[in-house]
């Protein structure tokens, strides 16, 4: 039986505010360059003041990959919680022209705190740093988790970033229970070593129980398996989960499942903005593992979204993703 939905993603609901900075600029304000910071709201009003001309676009990581599933022409939906504010009703209507099914109820507008967002500054090597105040995203809770619509799906894909908030487990569970029960899987990313060196215990319980699809980046499954040999930490990821999808900046990915491995070569790119290339590369990969494709075309196909990602500000797509697959012969 079909489905409604091809991926229901869960994440942070957050507006990207996109600045060009030099190096000095993130030394002389305390930022560390290439990871994500959790910034109170002080700080975030205070860093945007300090930033030079910026672009808003709608981001997030789960909602970066909802979304580009969405413009291949996949059945989507997101949950994430925005507040009924400005950034709130930019948020909803980017997703929403996307294509992907977004309903999940935003605080009111006399709640206290603000819509979430992310500034990223991106230096001139491309590495993009990240200061994310989370705002009513936070506060994300299992009253928000339909149950219908995860048993909806055919897989449901986790943010690694959700974990930062203080009911994000709970939801989560409930989730992955709704999603089990009607023979759902369950996809989760990484998100960041930072993120994992918080969270690592839950997200080990988590991938050894739950997950029968792990996204990670090098520096992620490093931190996950705690080690330094890239290779060990592959070996024991594809140890506990289905299947492994890992990127490896301009040496690709690797794909493992089944006792297999394959290495999918990057897409040789400019790197104008790294922002949102694991996003895409997800997007990409599950577009292609719902639509019957093998794993490591899923992967081509992800490494080709991903070099479409980085190509240019912002992590949403502005090229046809289609178009570009059937470019290097994958559809």
């Amino acid at each position: 039986m079909t489905k409604p939905y091809h991926v229901v993603g869960i994440g942070n609901a957050l507006v990207d505010i996109l600045a060009h900075a030099e190096d000095a600029f993130l030394a002389d304000n305390g930022i560390e360059k290439g990871i994500m910071q959790l910034i109170d709201m002080q700080r975030a009003v205070d860093l945007y003041g300090r930033v030079g001309p910026a672009q808003e676009i709608s981001g997030g990581s789960a909602a970066n990959t909802i979304a580009g599933i969405a413009q291949l022409g996949g059945r989507t939906a997101y949950v994430g919680k925005v507040k009924d504010d400005q950034l709130g009703a930019i948020f909803a209507h980017d997703l929403r022209a996307q294509g992907a099914h977004y309903t999940t109820r935003p605080a009111p507008g006399d709640t206290e705190g603000e819509t979430g967002r992310c500034i990223v500054l991106v230096t001139p090597d491309g590495e993009r740093s990240m200061n994310t105040y989370l705002g009513v995203t936070e506060h994300l809770t299992p009253a928000d988790i339909d149950e219908r619509q995860m048993a909806g799906a055919e897989w449901i894909y986790l943010e690694g970033y959700r974990f930062d908030g203080p009911e994000s487990h709970e939801a989560f569970a409930k989730a992955i229970g709704a999603a089990k029960s009607a023979r759902g899987r369950v996809s989760l990313t990484l998100s960041d070593p930072f993120c994992v060196e918080r969270h690592r215990d839950a997200f080990r319980r988590m991938i050894r129980e739950d997950v029968d699809l792990l996204f990670a980046n090098r520096a992620e499954i490093l931190s996950m398996y705690e080690t330094d040999d890239f290779s060990e930490a592959l070996s024991r990821a594809a140890a506990e989960i289905d299947i492994v999808a890992c990127t490896d900046s301009e040496n690709g990915a690797h794909i493992l499942a089944e006792g297999q491995h394959w290495h999918v070569p990057a897409v040789p790119t400019q790197v104008v903005d790294a922002t949102g290339a694991g996003d895409l590369f997800a997007a990409a990969f599950l577009w292609g593992l719902t639509h019957g494709h093998d794993l490591e075309r899923c992967g081509r196909m992800g490494c080709v979204a991903a070099s479409e990602i980085i190509s240019h500000i912002g992590a949403r797509p502005e090229a046809d993703l289609s178009a570009l697959f059937r470019q290097h012969g994958l559809v």
